[in-house]
């Protein structure tokens, strides 16, 4: 089969596009022919080395965490899918992953894929929408009536966030640049603040300050002093540090997303029910996948990235 993998960390030039053994699932295991994965800024830390602490991967390693496809063989023990299942996953961070015609996944963390987008569409949904939903519920406590500070929501967990904000009855205020202004305006942000024209300011304070940027620990300070005496500060960027107030019983949170089969299909009935909106800003075949790591490297990458080895 084909797959992208690096035999070494680097420039997104490591990246090849190759024939390798296809895959046999193990015990709990099933294999995926892969209808779609989809690129994220996680992807191209593993690949250049920077996160090789928290997720060490065994060379030669091929990305992509997230997968919707359909089911090709099945592993010993497993009863929750059967071939022929249309699913998306979450998969491991250090596992081989999605880049590639078929994928190894455990059996226990698919959901059904939704059935009302293309099933290719579908692999932009995992990762980023659990972790939109797990931010704002499981952390933050987010519930109807409260106002909610999205910083960075042009980007794909932000799409997420803010229709999920808004579905659970909150007052959405979002920042964004102005090419991604319209789109979250679109996903029902009530407010929305150009955060590179003016200073990022509200008219009262915040229950929860979600920040989804990659932003200076000085600049998520002072958005977290946006947040009112109680409320909670929820940081997705794992490079800067997580302000809490004591003094103002204002907590803090550092996100990390876990794979949770149950929200995911949680998740994909709302895409199928109409109340969450996958939004794909671009499909690429698997071979161009270098190229779109090198885009992300360069800050040019708008929105959520799809890679299809159909077109391959």
């Amino acid at each position: 089969m084909k797959a992208v993998r690096f035999h070494e960390y680097g420039d997104p030039d490591v990246l090849r596009y190759e024939d390798v053994e296809q895959p046999v699932p193990g015990a709990g295991q099933v294999r995926l022919r892969v209808a779609g994965s989809a690129f994220n800024p996680v992807d191209d830390g593993i690949r250049g080395g920077y996160l090789q602490g928290p997720f060490p991967v065994t060379l030669p390693h091929t990305p992509g965490i997230e997968v919707s496809g359909t089911v090709d063989a099945l592993g010993d023990g497993v009863t929750n899918v059967v071939v022929g299942d249309n699913v998306i996953g979450f998969l491991s961070m250090v596992a081989d992953g999605a880049a590639a015609e078929y994928v190894i996944a455990p059996a226990e963390i698919l959901a059904p894929a939704p059935t009302s987008i293309p099933l290719p569409y579908a692999a932009a949904l995992p990762m980023v929408g659990l972790t939109a939903w797990q931010a704002l519920f499981d952390d933050a406590g987010l519930t109807a009536g409260q106002r909610v500070l999205i910083n960075g929501a042009g980007g794909a967990v932000g799409g997420y966030a803010v229709q999920l904000a808004k579905r659970a009855g909150a007052h959405v205020i979002a920042t964004a640049s102005p090419r991604s202004s319209e789109r979250v305006f679109f996903a029902g942000a009530d407010e929305v603040i150009d955060h590179t024209t003016s200073k990022v300011t509200v008219a009262e304070p915040v229950d929860v300050l979600l920040n989804l940027a990659r932003i200076t620990p000085e600049e998520l300070v002072a958005l977290a002093a946006l947040v009112r005496p109680g409320g909670v500060v929820v940081n997705t960027v794992p490079t800067i540090p997580t302000p809490a107030d004591d003094d103002r019983d204002v907590r803090a949170v550092g996100v990390f997303v876990r794979s949770d089969a149950e929200q995911l299909a949680h998740l994909a009935e709302l895409v199928d029910r109409g109340e969450l909106c996958v939004d794909v800003a671009e499909r690429v075949a698997l071979a161009e996948l270098p190229a779109v790591h090198a885009k992300a490297a360069t800050g040019a990458l708008a929105g959520k990235v799809v890679v299809l080895p159909a077109l391959a």
